[in-house]
């Protein structure tokens, strides 16, 4: 893979880069990877994401399995009393309106029966392939939810199979620094090897 050459390559961090096979492309952003992921003609292309970036225009790239743009992860904050909960899920929601996370997101909280370890729960759900940011965004909010918290894909999988009572939910909006093009926007664009 041959990257082209990038005036500034430090403003393409948390970016991704799209290898079409005959060619690549550099500056994508997450939702936009999902539309070239979509499209028959592209699908088969390797993803990368831009994790540093430095002056000299070297770059730090990690592939990205192409299933993570179909799948959701989430973080779960859990409680077994239920003002502590409630109290967990309003503070995530006025954090949420001071700093905006990275991503679109949703919160909701959960009981999950009078058996259960830690009954009740704040989840917060989002794309997979923002696990990186929205765990720096709970770091500069410095969240201290939940009396045990756990996270990943495989504990959304857990979340849905559970059998247990919403209580309430919000959706969370985000402000995107680089916002994302449309899909005819995106695909009149493959051949420029510099995407912004």
């Amino acid at each position: 893979m041959i990257l082209p050459h990038i005036d500034q390559p430090q403003r393409l961090r948390g970016l991704y880069v799209y290898d079409f096979g005959e060619w690549t492309a550099v500056g994508y952003t997450a939702e936009e990877i999902a539309i070239l992921l979509d499209h028959e003609r592209y699908r088969g292309g390797k993803v990368y994401k831009i994790y540093r970036a430095w002056p000299d225009g070297r770059m730090e790239l990690r592939g990205v399995p192409p299933e993570r743009f179909k799948l959701e992860s989430g973080v779960f904050f859990y409680r077994q009393q239920e003002q502590p909960a409630r109290a967990d899920f309003q503070a995530l929601l006025a954090a949420a309106r001071q700093v905006p996370p990275p991503c679109r997101a949703y919160v909701h909280l959960a009981d999950r029966g009078a058996a259960s370890f830690q009954r009740y729960v704040t989840a917060l759900i989002f794309p997979a392939e923002y696990d990186d940011e929205i765990g720096q965004w709970l770091l500069r909010l410095a969240f201290p939810g939940g009396d045990l918290v756990e996270g990943g894909i495989s504990h959304v999988s857990n979340y849905y199979a559970e059998d247990k009572t919403i209580l309430e939910r919000q959706q969370l909006w985000s402000r995107a620094a680089i916002p994302s093009r449309s899909a005819d926007q995106v695909l009149a664009s493959v051949r420029q090897a510099v995407q912004r």
